[in-house]
């Protein structure tokens, strides 16, 4: 009965949002105040049994009902219960409900949150993200429902979990970059609602601007996430496969932080408008796109869900109509929110059209390298594979010229500024820039890298010119009070800036300073690797909830003195039989030692592999920090201090 439950609150949710996607929309053209206000009790009633359905689906796992198709496929009885409720969503159909349950909060919250907007605006809005519920909500029933049953006969144990998603990461990486993905509707709800009205303001701007930031902040959490989830559970060191379905979620970031940029410059200077619009259908548009690439099939990879050719013409069909449908409304109705061009080329508003223009051409390049295969298959010119050495090569120096502009920008004046004074703000930062990435380079490598170099003299380069350009800011009324006059958003900015040459610093040291070694060793051997001393010294059976393993202890000595053990494991998993590697890590702020155990390739002999990574942590520091910084200035005062009389909203309306 729970599964029946589960699906007919799937069926009422797409009746809620049926109407939640037409009656305000017509309200909102009517002036009828009671239609638009309809839009509040639809959106709780959709929430409420989507809530329910999803609710329903993770007690059917709970209470391992085998008779449910997508239970017996992903669950056993043997499942440790926090990972009976993570694999709810762990694939194709579960995945998907999550998906839209996700949506619905935060249409909700939209509903909630969002009541200063105009009342025709807020109408508009919620009903968009209705229509998009609608499509999302009716491909689960028709394609992918999670509830279908084993008729007549269940089996009496189920198949269980993939090992590989049998981690926290799994817990805590897809519900995050949902919150992400999803998250950008409201952008694009909110760019069709002004193109719809036809006005775009700095208001609208400071209604959207948190909304975008906040889905930015989750997603940015989700891609670090996952990143750290690569480097220790596939357990070969990696941190980064430039795999299709990382660049799916990598694409919407891209885009996301292009239309943060341009939201700023529209906010503070009204330009742009048409641009931060674009940006706003593109980056929600890329997110549609990553949900088709991951569930469509087209795709082989570790992190794909689907493999049926029907699932993926249905998402194609949506993804077809939603960008089609907002591009074709942005071409006709653009030219109403067209703003004037009132900057000069050494300005901030100039650098910052330059820095989206980078962001742009780094986001084709990725959507370029990640889809030319297909695009190869479809016209039956043989499958090809792109990897690392195209998007290294290509996507590395957008970056770095990315990075070069960021500092520039950050010196740089609104509206116009002299050549001689631009030249003197980064003329001291560029300087102290290479000293350190000279001296970095000298102390830290043992031989000169031109790549730790340039990842140094770039860390520093932001890092100076983001103290400066604060130090800049408080020369007149000293560091105590200018520093207390800094918006949060400022210095959410700051530490978002900041951690972007921390990533890049981490990424340069590691992709070129790492020392990995594939080893035989037997039971009493000592290696050396990287003046530390590896002593193989048992190996012993150990047993978990559903799985058996071989775990080694591996004794690691400098000079002659013990410093840890590590112990890597081989597993086992009933009923599938499938075997994982679980690496040891000992972690530290310069460096992590990872081991890794291969193959028995005789009694008492083991394949290992030894990994020393240096600064690998500061790529997922340098994350935080920019996820910090996006809650910071999404906690800036001013946007919880704009508010407006809802009795102004409806004067002129008809009840």
């Amino acid at each position: 009965m729970i599964p029946e439950l589960g699906h007919i609150a799937l069926i009422l949710a797409l009746c809620f949002a049926a109407l939640l996607g037409t009656i305000p929309l017509i309200g909102s053209y009517t002036g009828h105040v009671r239609w638009m206000w309809s839009s509040q009790p639809l959106v709780y009633g959709m929430g409420t049994m989507l809530f329910i359905s999803f609710a329903m689906l993770v007690i059917a796992f709970i209470g391992d009902d085998f008779s449910v198709q997508y239970v017996a496929n992903n669950s056993n009885s043997m499942l440790p219960l926090f990972y009976k409720v993570s694999a709810s969503w762990s694939a194709h159909e579960g995945s998907l409900l999550l998906w839209i349950l996700i949506l619905s909060l935060w249409t909700v919250a939209v509903a909630a949150f969002a009541r200063q907007l105009p009342m025709t605006l807020h109408a508009r809005i919620l009903s968009v993200m209705g229509i998009i519920a609608v499509g999302f909500i009716a491909f689960s029933l028709f394609t992918s429902n999670p509830f279908v049953r084993f008729l007549p006969d269940a089996p009496l144990e189920g198949a269980s979990l993939n090992p590989l998603l049998q981690d926290v990461g799994l817990i805590l990486h897809p519900p995050l970059l949902y919150m992400g993905y999803v998250g950008f509707s409201v952008a694009f709800a909110f760019a069709i609602g002004a193109l719809l009205d036809g006005k775009l303001d700095s208001a609208w701007v400071r209604w959207c601007r948190p909304w975008t930031t906040v889905a930015w902040l989750f997603l940015t959490l989700g891609i670090v996430l996952g990143s750290w989830w690569a480097y220790y559970e596939l357990g070969w060191g990696g941190w980064w496969f430039w795999d299709p379905v990382e660049n799916a979620s990598f694409l919407p970031w891209l885009a996301g932080t292009a239309l943060l940029h341009s939201l700023s410059v529209s906010e503070k200077r009204g330009l742009f408008k048409n641009w931060t619009l674009l940006l706003a259908i593109l980056t929600f548009s890329l997110s549609l796109l990553g949900t088709f690439l991951v569930r469509s099939g087209v795709l082989t990879s570790v992190h794909a869900f689907a493999a049926d050719p029907e699932r993926g013409y249905f998402i194609l069909w949506l993804l077809g109509i939603t960008i089609g449908g907002s591009c074709t409304l942005f071409a006709f109705r653009a030219s109403t929110v067209r703003s004037p061009i009132k900057y000069s080329f050494l300005s901030k508003e100039n650098f910052l059209l330059i820095n989206n223009i980078i962001l742009m051409v780094a986001t084709f390049v990725v959507l370029l390298g990640t889809l030319y295969p297909l695009i190869l298959e479809v016209f039956d010119k043989g499958p090809i594979s792109i990897g690392p050495p195209y998007f290294n090569a290509v996507f590395v120096p957008i970056a770095v010229i990315l990075m070069i502009v960021q500092g520039i920008g950050t010196a740089l004046r609104w509206k116009h500024n002299s050549f001689s004074r631009v030249l003197n703000a980064i003329k001291y930062p560029w300087i102290n820039a290479l000293f350190f990435g000279v001296l970095f380079t000298l102390v830290y490598g043992t031989v000169f890298s031109w790549s730790v170099f340039l990842a140094s003299t770039l860390f520093a380069w932001l890092v100076i010119s983001s103290f400066t350009d604060i130090s800049r800011k408080c020369q007149h009324s000293g560091w105590r009070k200018g520093l207390r006059k800094l918006s949060l958003s400022y210095y959410g900015m700051t530490i978002a800036h900041i951690g972007i040459g921390v990533t890049a610093l981490g990424i340069g040291v590691v992709s070129n300073l790492s020392i990995d070694k594939d080893l035989r060793m037997s039971i009493g051997e000592q290696v050396q690797v990287s003046g530390l001393q590896f002593k193989f010294k048992s190996i012993e059976d150990k047993e978990g909830p559903n799985y058996q393993s071989k775990m080694a202890s591996i004794q690691m000595l400098e000079d002659g003195s013990e410093i840890a053990y590590l112990r890597p494991e081989k597993r086992t998993y009933f009923p599938s039989r499938q075997v994982m590697t679980e690496a040891a890590i000992i972690a530290s702020f310069g460096r992590d030692i990872y081991v890794a155990m291969g193959e028995e390739l005789e009694p008492g002999v083991w394949a290992m592999r030894i990994h020393v990574k240096p600064l690998v942590r500061w790529i997922w520091l340098g994350g935080l920090m920019m996820a910090l910084g996006g809650l910071m200035a999404v906690w800036d005062k001013r946007y919880r201090r704009h508010k407006r009389n809802t009795e102004t909203q409806i004067e002129g309306a008809t009840l």
